[in-house]
């Protein structure tokens, strides 16, 4: 039993007992996500450390001294990274494209409404959310970076102010953890969605940034996609969404009892083939206009699971 808590300290498991079986997320099962950085980052690809960068080079490209590639000039690219000895030679025009500073600020905008508390497999989606963010602050803490995070509960918006100092990673986890076990009894109805969080860190950047927005962005309407697209003309935005097997393919055929929202009991046949058909094509269609934004403003995108390891799927650097 000794050896057994000793090697949970030592490799960061959360025990049994400490865990929130899915429905939400311990400090344990966060502090514990630290294990997986390994995974996640090549540790062999090192830089000299000093005191004003990272250990690791960036996996964002921006202006920088360190050139990252070479590539056709495109619409809005600055003029002074072109390259003329290449465009000359090649008739078209270049474009140099230098690695980002290894010191940048690095934020988590975790969206923990009350919508996100739903899954099937393994855990919720606001679970799954919760882990995404203390992976990408494990990674921040590793490399030095300064981390950020905006958490909101579809009521109330958490800020924590950028660092890298390690004290802050138990503060935000904390935090996050009460917000994922309070909205499964929340009763007030969300007053806000994904837009004034978005509206609320563009205000709070004084600097350009990287941004990992993570949501199940089910409410990707116009008011989001505006203040999503402002983010992104000044910061590097990585959205990252959280899906639930069942919202991209329907249970097996069959009749379930479900109820509405104002709990009356309704009969769901699942059996129809034209049915299923139209079911995936809508979880299909919402997916491609996230990705297809995201495209249209260089933003990063990455479709996350709730039944896969989180680690199996992320690459980060």
């Amino acid at each position: 039993m000794v050896l057994k808590s000793l090697k949970n300290k030592i490799l960061g498991h959360a025990p049994k007992d400490k865990s929130g079986e899915g429905l939400y997320a311990t400090l344990d099962e966060l502090i514990a996500q630290r294990q997986y950085i390994a995974y996640l980052k090549n540790f062999h690809q090192r830089l000299k450390v000093s005191n004003q960068a990272g250990d690791v080079k960036s996996a964002f490209k921006g202006r920088g001294i360190e050139l990252e590639e070479l590539r056709s000039y495109s619409y809005g690219d600055d003029v002074r990274d072109i390259d003329w000895r290449v465009t000359a030679r090649k008739q078209t025009p270049f474009t140099r494209v230098y690695a980002e500073e290894k010191d940048r600020e690095v934020y988590v905008l975790l969206d923990l409404s009350p919508y996100m508390a739903f899954g099937t497999r393994k855990e919720l989606k606001s679970v799954a959310a919760a882990k995404l963010a203390a992976l990408v602050g494990w990674l921040c803490m590793e490399n030095r970076d300064r981390f950020g995070a905006l958490i909101f509960d579809g009521t109330h918006l958490s800020f924590f102010k950028p660092s890298s100092n390690r004290a802050l990673m138990p503060v935000v986890l904390k935090k996050i953890s009460q917000v994922s076990q309070a909205i499964l009894t929340a009763a007030q109805k969300p007053q806000y969605l994904l837009d004034k969080a978005l509206k609320m860190m563009q205000s709070s950047l004084k600097n350009p940034a990287s941004i990992f927005v993570i949501s199940d962005f089910s409410y990707f309407n116009e008011s989001v996609q505006l203040s999503l697209s402002q983010l992104a003309r000044k910061s590097r935005v990585c959205c990252l969404e959280v899906s639930d097997v069942l919202e991209f393919s329907p249970p097996p055929a069959g009749e379930y009892m479900i109820a509405d929202a104002s709990g009356k009991n309704l009969i769901f046949n699942t059996a129809n083939k034209p049915f299923r058909a139209e079911y995936q094509e809508y979880f299909y269609s919402k997916r491609s206009v996230v990705k297809d934004f995201c495209r249209r403003f260089r933003a990063f995108y990455m479709s996350v699971r709730t039944d896969v390891d989180l680690y199996k799927q992320l690459k980060f650097y």
